[in-house]
């Protein structure tokens, strides 16, 4: 090893210390510090090896090569190339160098993965019925689960759904989705009753806690209820349900775009009902679809096994 190598390796070496421990006092995850440690490690012993006078974007490519000819998947590349970009970009902050030689470095692109979603015959066994023992307020979260579901909203729009916002002789609601953008979705019956039980229980709740607010969904304190509980909620409920462990309000929504796909709904209504702005958006529905036709197909035609 070089001696111009050797410095710059530990170079390396003393910025990474500093930037982790910077980390810690910022009370990072501790498996966020352990991926940066290991991952910027491989990276000084790289520049090391390759004998470079300086760091500059075509060395970060190079470094980037380097864990592809070692067999790395692009999500661990990327996880790397994204430890380097956080080190140099608090060495940009710090003043130690004047920019980050990462930006100039493009994340490698990973693959696109389509998430399981449940059948219409999933969705329906575990709606019908009554909420599991694991509900502590089973009015209110089988309205969750029916809005998700049944209107395709995203969780945030559905905690920022206010009572005025219902109208319940139109089936509909004023949804405030992305850039502040309006739509009104419908919803059907089902969601017409369990929102017509949990507003009797809404009323009571707020008359104990002696509040008042505009907002649909509250917590046990009257409050407006926050997108982490929605989330908390709805993977207690399906696992109790049946449901894979994976499932989460989003699910929920690729649910409707995918269930109301399969039984014939122009795409350009889907597109408008769950607020994309691009139809390309929307289609990733089209290829979740053909997954699924495929696995039924590899499962059940006789020339496919």
């Amino acid at each position: 090893m070089s001696e111009s190598s050797h410095n710059l390796r530990t170079a390396v070496e003393r910025a990474t210390d500093d930037f982790l421990r910077h980390l810690r006092e910022r009370n990072a995850s501790p498996h966020t510090i352990k991926a940066y440690a290991g991952d910027l490690d491989v990276f000084a012993a790289y520049i090391s090896a390759r004998g470079s006078k300086k760091i500059d974007h075509i060395a970060i490519r190079g470094f980037l090569s380097h864990l592809y000819d070692k067999g790395l998947s692009k999500t661990s590349v990327a996880r790397a190339l994204a430890a380097v970009r956080s080190l140099y970009r608090w060495l940009a902050q710090e003043g130690v160098v004047e920019q980050n030689p990462a930006k100039l470095v493009s994340t490698p692109r990973r693959p696109k993965t389509l998430p399981r979603v449940p059948t219409i015959e999933e969705l329906n066994s575990a709606l019908d019925g009554t909420m599991p023992e694991v509900a502590s307020f089973p009015e209110r979260d089988r309205v969750m689960f029916e809005l998700l579901y049944g209107c395709g909203i995203r969780n945030s729009e559905l905690v920022g759904i206010n009572l005025d916002d219902i109208s319940m002789s139109n089936q509909a609601i004023l949804i405030r989705g992305k850039g502040k953008k309006e739509r009104y979705v419908p919803f059907g019956e089902s969601a017409r009753a369990a929102l017509a039980a949990y507003l009797a229980w809404r009323g009571q709740l707020l008359a104990s806690v002696k509040k008042s607010t505009p907002a649909l969904l509250l917590n046990g304190r009257g409050a407006r209820i926050t997108t982490r509980s929605v989330g908390r909620i709805i993977k207690r409920i399906a696992i109790a349900k049946g449901l894979s462990p994976e499932v989460h309000p989003h699910t929920l929504r690729h649910a409707f775009g995918t269930h109301m796909l399969e039984e014939g709904a122009d795409l350009r209504a889907i597109q408008e009902l769950l607020g994309h702005e691009r139809l390309a958006t929307t289609e990733r529905y089209t290829r979740l679809s053909v997954k699924q036709m495929m696995d039924v197909y590899d499962r059940t035609h006789p020339r496919a096994k």
